[in-house]
């Protein structure tokens, strides 16, 4: 996408800032909320209640997403229309830092940062509400449910229809390897496809004497474990990285006997779109062969995860504009391609768009991954990021609506 020559701004940087420095108190303490009271994938109903209550204060009309858990809410009322998403779900791990906000759920936290990126689309919100009264162009904000399941909620709401209309969409994600006041952002793909493979196999059982009148189950599930990875790799292009990974293994518990089921799980992740397309039908023509001579029979779940995210040139180009506005010159660094997955990539099938690591580790201490159970992060990260998302969208409807040139002053 292109929009011709960089235009003036027709909106106020200062005056955004000041509005997002006021609420900033208010956001750190939205956000400590949710930490307290996390909720995992397809029941964050808590969360959303807080959502619209909040947007209800501030006189926006939200709706529940189509699952029954999320939220949306539409601002402005004519022009281009832009998407900005957060996801809302928490991880089912125990929370152990030692912290006022720590999770009163037990075995559920926020160990992924959704909560900040939650909190950052209200304040962008809150902000954007007043500056789309006086203004063509429209904002629709996304809370997401069920990032962290599979199958997870971004397609849930991509097929009721959430992501209809937009002409761009921005999210962040939390990135503990980058410390506060930097901002990871490049074009192309930077995370990875995340899809969970499930396989049973069933064989008649028998004594370990005689293997050669059963399914070896164990046998079987040795070759599954070790063939299926290396054969899948061989079949699909280099270039898009196809890694099958098993995690969980299980098959029989006496040494004398041969199991009749045995089981494995894993994860299949891909770098390049094409590559993870593809691969459900090599899994379906490689499984028989190895295991069907031995006598065994099977069953695959293949639980279809996300395809890559792949940023806009356009979009990046829009927000790295945008992180002008609050973050130093030289903060705003290329990111790599991670293995990790994120669904944000289906919003993308239906709008160019742009999804940026918003540094959250306070400078000089040690990194702590997402999904640990002690992860946190620095809270001034948080209106940082609820700055950009409201400067990315401004900014957007600008380049999308170039020829309507009015100033727009700070709402008073």
């Amino acid at each position: 996408m292109s929009t011709g020559p960089v235009r003036p701004r027709r909106w106020d940087p200062a005056g955004v800032r000041a509005e997002v420095e006021r609420l900033a108190p208010e956001l750190v303490d939205f956000r400590r909320s949710l930490h307290r009271h996390p909720e995992p994938s397809w029941v964050e109903h808590r969360t959303t209640a807080s959502v619209i209550d909040r947007l209800a204060a501030a006189g926006l009309a939200a709706r529940v997403g189509p699952s029954g858990t999320g939220v949306v809410c539409d601002l402005g009322t004519e022009g281009p229309q832009v998407g900005l998403r957060g996801d809302i779900d928490a991880l089912p791990l125990p929370d152990l830092k030692d912290v006022p906000y720590r999770s009163e759920v037990d075995g559920v936290c926020h160990a992924c940062g959704h909560d900040v990126h939650a909190t950052a689309v209200l304040g962008a919100g809150l902000v954007l509400s007043r500056y789309l009264a006086d203004r063509p162009g429209r904002v629709r904000l996304i809370f997401q449910p069920a990032e962290e399941a599979i199958p997870s909620g971004a397609p849930v709401m991509v097929e009721a229809g959430v992501a209809d209309g937009l002409d761009a969409i921005f999210a962040i994600h939390c990135d503990p390897s980058l410390e506060l006041g930097r901002l990871g952002l490049s074009a192309g793909p930077i995370t990875s496809a995340s899809d969970l493979i499930e396989i049973r196999l069933k064989g008649a059982g028998g004594h370990t004497a005689r293997p050669h009148r059963t399914a070896d189950l164990v046998h079987v599930v040795a070759k599954l474990a070790v063939d299926l990875p290396a054969s899948l790799a061989r079949l699909s292009d280099s270039r898009d990285s196809v890694n099958l990974t098993f995690g969980a293994i299980s098959a029989g518990d006496a040494a004398n006997v041969i199991p009749s089921e045995a089981h494995l799980r894993g994860s299949m992740r891909a770098g390049g779109r094409v590559g993870w397309e593809e691969a459900g039908a090599k899994l379906l023509r490689l499984i028989p062969a190895i295991v069907e001579p031995f006598g065994a029979t099977w069953e695959l779940d293949h639980h279809v995860g996300a395809p890559p995210v792949v940023n806009d040139p356009w979009a990046v180009g829009v927000m790295r504009r945008a992180a002008t506005t609050m973050f130093e010159p030289g903060a705003v660094v290329p990111t790599v391609q991670s293995g990790g997955g994120e669904d944000f990539s289906w919003f993308l099938d239906r709008a160019p768009g742009a999804f940026a690591r918003l540094g959250v580790r306070r400078p000089g201490q040690p990194v702590v991954d997402i999904h640990a159970s002690t992860f946190d992060v620095d809270e001034r990260a948080i209106p940082l990021g609820a700055h950009l998302l409201a400067a990315a969208a401004l900014d957007a409807l600008d380049a999308l609506d170039p020829i309507d040139a009015r100033s727009v002053a700070s709402p008073g």
